[in-house]
Order: structure tokens, then sequence, then C-alpha cells
């Protein structure tokens, strides 16, 4: 049967005018591509036919044959692909041997919390959700970092991925991605840097990450955190405050939310929190251990995106007062 369908593409190729009109002749007549899934294992007959039964308007026979005659056939790549209006045997062919997977994007914001990590994943309808039912600690335990705390641990990036495939892979990637970019922050280190380990420096680069407001802030603000820790001043950072209160936090932070005790607050606990806040992104982390050089002890928002800095406590008062409170000086 092989041998006779060989022949019989053979005498097509013969024919020439009605080969050529097959192999350039369009497989879908919609507008909408046709989805295509071929499993590891698929031999090419049965990618011939898993081609038709998606919806493609051919001969399963003879795509197999045309499969078989040129050559290519084993180096079909099993994944899914889109097959889109136009295609022809040929471009399919051509396709599914370079393995022109069918790819969406998800990007990962820089600033967001593990938590809406996983909120984003589990709105992408063609990945598999591999995570759905699991903890963070089991998320962690699954790639390959049993006990690691997941916050802040995947770099911030628009990361491509085959419809159908896992969610767990795309979180080790940008879990992989951070670690090579936490590495070359920590290599880059300033020399007096009060920082003793790249996980503190991720830590602190996740608060700078939040503080931001300006990006040509980001190495000031990483200055006054510097100097603060230099110093043993408490930190007294909001967005430390506001990650410890969790799903208590109703976006008003008031007083007693300062003096609410939690391991992250920085306004009770010396030091840097235990663990990151957030996704911070390079620029972030590379101001967290390259902080600029500055007196300056105290910063404020200043209501346009930017902030102001002080080295006293006074004119941080005025500040204050003049960008939080509407007061003249």
């Amino acid at each position: 049967m092989r041998r006779l369908l060989a022949w019989v593409f053979v005498l097509l190729i013969a024919s020439g005018a009605a080969a050529a009109w097959w192999l350039h002749e369009p497989l879908t007549t919609g507008a909408e591509p046709l989805e295509l899934a071929i499993e590891p294992g698929t031999t090419p007959r049965g990618v011939a036919r898993d081609v038709v039964a998606a919806g493609a308007q051919t001969n399963a026979q003879l795509l197999y044959a045309w499969f078989r005659l040129s050559g290519q056939d084993r180096q079909i790549k099993a994944g899914n692909y889109e097959i889109p209006a136009g295609t022809t045997p040929r471009s399919l062919l051509r396709m599914l041997v370079r393995g022109e997977e069918a790819l969406r994007t998800l990007t990962l914001v820089e600033g967001w919390t593990f938590r809406q990590v996983r909120q984003a994943l589990a709105k992408e309808d063609q990945i598999k959700q591999d995570t759905a039912q699991l903890t963070a600690e089991q998320i962690m335990a699954q790639l390959g970092r049993p006990g690691v705390h997941p916050e802040g641990r995947f770099f911030p990036d628009t990361y491509s991925y085959a419809k159908g495939s896992s969610d767990l892979a795309l979180l080790r990637r940008a879990l992989h991605a951070m670690d090579r970019r936490l590495e070359a922050a920590w290599a880059a280190r300033a020399s007096d840097v009060p920082l003793k380990s790249p996980d503190e420096a991720l830590i602190l680069a996740s608060i700078v990450e939040k503080e931001t407001g300006r990006a040509s802030d980001r190495a000031q603000i990483a200055g006054v955190f510097a100097n603060r820790l230099r110093v043993g001043m408490l930190l007294q950072t909001d967005p430390t405050v506001i990650y410890g209160l969790g799903e208590k936090f109703d976006g008003n932070l008031r007083r007693r939310d300062l003096q609410t005790d939690t391991p992250w607050n920085t306004y009770t606990r010396p030091g840097l929190p235990p663990t990151p806040i957030a996704m911070p992104g390079k620029a972030a982390l590379l101001a967290a251990v390259q902080p600029a050089s500055t007196r300056a002890l105290y910063f404020v928002a200043k209501g346009d995106g930017s902030s102001h800095f002080s080295t006293s406590l006074d004119e941080h008062n005025r500040a204050v007062n003049r960008y939080q409170r509407g007061q003249s000086q």
C-alpha cells in the first residue's frame, strides 16, 4: 500500500500540472486557523490523518504520500500548531519540520506579587493549569526549591509559550531567569553596599521596585535605604507594611497599620524583611547593589511620580507638609 501511494504521487509529479496544483492548493478555506495537536510518537501517517481531522480540505493518503516522498517525514515535530488560511501541503510540511508551533505570550509585570502571577496564569486559557490545585510551597517544591518562599523569585518579562504547555514550565523559565539576573547583579555590586547576600539584594530590590514612581529616582531611593541600613535606622517603608497586611489591606494605609507588627513591618522591625515583597526588574536589581552615593536618609513622594530627598528629619517634615499635606513652608 505504501509503495502504491508513493507511485501514485510519483505519477502526479510526472503529470506536472496536477502535482503543482495540489502542492500549492490551500488546505483550508475558512478565515480562522485550524488547530493541530501532534502528540509525541505520532507516525507520519497519523500526522496526515490528524491534519484532515483538524479540518483541512485534502486527502490524508495523498498528504502522507507527500510526507514520504519529501524525505522529511521523520523530521516532523510534535507540538501544537495553527494552520492559517492559505497553507499549502508544501508550506504545511515546512512548518511541521521546523517545529513552528503556535505561540502565545504572557507578560509578568515588574512589581507584581506571586499572587498576581498566579492570577495571570489562571487567566491563560491556552496554558495547562498544572499548579491550579497546588499551594505556593508545593509549587516551589515542584520547581526544585523546597522551603524557598516564592515571592520575588520570578523575573518579570514577556514569555512565549506553546498552546497546551504547562504553567509550571513557564514558572521554571521565569525562576531561572531571575537566578541569572540576580547572579549578574550581585557580581556587579558596589564594594560598600550594606548587603550580605544575593537574597538580601533581591529583598531590597523588591522594595525599591515598589517605592519607585520615576525611574530616574530609583538609585537615589536605593541610596536612602542603604544609608539607613548602614546606620541601623528602621527602613519605615510603606510597601512592606502593605505586603504584611495581605488581604486585610483595603487600599487605605492607616496609622494603626504602621503599628501592627508583622514580619514585614519595617516600622516595627529593624533591617530588611524576611522575604522580597514583589518581583523586581533588572533596573531595581542593579539599583539595590549599586545605590546612588547620597547623604539622604528620607524621601517623600511629590505627587508627580518623583520624590523629594532629605538629609535631615526637619527637612523631611517640611517636605511632607508641602507635598503630602499641601501646606506652604
